[in-house]
C-alpha cells in the first residue's frame, strides 16, 4: 500500500480556508524582514541617529550606500564596491530596493519580486564583505536571503497580509 505524504506546496488561501499555525510564523516573519528593510530605509532617509546620525541623512545631502561601500576597500572584492560608493544612481537604487522590499514584504503582495530583489541586494552586500571575519561564509544576509525565498514559495502573504486579494490572486507578477 502506497504512502502519501502531505504537500509542502503552498495552499491557495481563501476566505474559507483556515489559517495553519506556521502560516502566522511566516506571516510574522514576513512583517519582521519587511520592517528591517524599512527601517534601514527611513533611518538612512532621515538620519534618525540609530545607525546614519542626522548629519549624513540622505534628505542632508548624505549618501546611504558610501560609509558601507567605501568600508569594503580592503576586501576581496572591495575595489568594485568601494567604486560604487556615493554615485547617485547607487544611492537611488539602493533606496528603492529597501523601500520597495520594505513595502512589499510588509504588506504581503509583490512577494517574488521582493524576494528576488531584496535576495539580490542582501547576495551583494555579503559579497561586498568578503572574507568575512566570522564565518567562513555565512552571515545575516546569507540567512535572510534564504528566508526570503521561503516567504515566497510559502505563499507567506496570504496571512496577515493584502496577498490573498482577488487582484493580487489574478495577476501572478502581484503575488
Amino acid at each position: 500500500m502506497a504512502t502519501t505524504l502531505p504537500s509542502t506546496a503552498p495552499r491557495a488561501h481563501t476566505a474559507e480556508t483556515a489559517h495553519r499555525p506556521v502560516d502566522y510564523v511566516w506571516a510574522i516573519a514576513r512583517i519582521s524582514l519587511g520592517w528591517v528593510f524599512l527601517w534601514a530605509f527611513l533611518d538612512k532617509t532621515f538620519g534618525w541617529g540609530f545607525a546614519t546620525p542626522a548629519a549624513k541623512a540622505w534628505i542632508a545631502g548624505g549618501s546611504p550606500t558610501t560609509g558601507f561601500l567605501k568600508g569594503t576597500g580592503e576586501n576581496a572584492l572591495g575595489g568594485v564596491f568601494s567604486a560604487l560608493a556615493g554615485q547617485v544612481w547607487v544611492d537611488w537604487l539602493f533606496m528603492a530596493g529597501l523601500l520597495g522590499v520594505g513595502l512589499a514584504l510588509t504588506l504581503g503582495v509583490g512577494m517574488r519580486i521582493a524576494a528576488v530583489s531584496g535576495g539580490l541586494m542582501l547576495v551583494l552586500m555579503w559579497a561586498a564583505e568578503l572574507p568575512l571575519a566570522t564565518n567562513p561564509f555565512m552571515d545575516d544576509h546569507i540567512v535572510y536571503t534564504i528566508v526570503l525565498a521561503g516567504l515566497a514559495l510559502s505563499g507567506a502573504g496570504a496571512t496577515l497580509g493584502l496577498g490573498n486579494l482577488p487582484v493580487v490572486r489574478r495577476h501572478p507578477i502581484l503575488k
